[in-house]
């Protein structure tokens, strides 16, 4: 089954879901992107897409060995930001489906074990990061590579993200399948930004927002 058909019948099978995404950093803007080399497919036929122009690559040494496809949604809070207001992303919240679109992992924000919190508004045993937890509990935590690991390739869209993993955790029962994760993509996406409207004035300060997104998830681990 190719890729698009895949993604196709996917999506026309789970496109009513509720669902979410991810915490975003250093969103480089172009209006047009050049397509690079295709990238290895997973054994299910799951085919990341051309990166756009100026997009990081997954380093040499890794190998893909997951691709999923996602539905969630963003959650965004209204905070005071200099002299105004404004959205910020707190979580996001999704599910990803293999290619028989069965559930297979779930995103959202949680603290990375691995990195010992810093932040003295926030009470947690590690930094936020962006989470994925796999049906068998392993867990992968990452945050946006630097350089160049944001790119919006659609205005209307959150970006597509590389993700350098910082931190891993076995399942309580020993499942171990993100536990080898070295980098996370972050692909196709669509909706996803926060709205233009709800937050305006310091009286909209602690309003949400939960807005609907897509994209494709593909997880490396080391080539050896």
């Amino acid at each position: 089954m190719s890729y698009r058909t895949s993604k196709s019948k996917l999506f026309g099978t789970i496109g009513g879901l509720a669902v979410a995404g991810m915490v975003l950093a250093g969103v480089a803007t172009i209006t047009a992107f050049t397509a690079s080399s295709p990238q290895a497919a997973t054994p299910g036929g799951i085919t990341p897409p051309p990166l756009p122009d100026g997009m990081a690559p997954v380093p040499a040494g890794n190998k893909l060995f997951l691709g999923t496809h996602a539905v969630g949604t963003q959650n965004y809070v209204c905070q005071p930001s200099g002299a105004g207001v404004a959205y910020v992303l707190f979580t996001p919240q999704a599910t990803l489906f293999g290619e028989d679109g069965v559930q297979i992992i779930t995103h959202f924000n949680s603290p990375n074990p691995d990195e010992p919190n810093t932040d003295p508004k926030v009470v947690a045993d590690g930094i936020i990061r962006a989470t994925w937890q796999d049906k068998d509990t392993s867990r992968v935590w990452a945050k946006v590579h630097q350089p160049n690991g944001a790119v919006t390739v659609d205005q209307k869209a959150i970006a597509w993200l590389l993700l350098d993993a910082v931190g891993h955790q076995n399942g309580p029962t020993g499942g171990d399948k993100l536990a080898k994760t070295t980098f996370v993509q972050r692909l196709n996406t669509t909706g996803g930004l926060a709205p233009s409207t709800g937050c305006s004035s310091l009286t909209d300060v602690g309003n949400k927002a939960f807005v609907p997104y897509t994209a494709d998830y593909f997880f490396y681990e080391p080539t050896k």
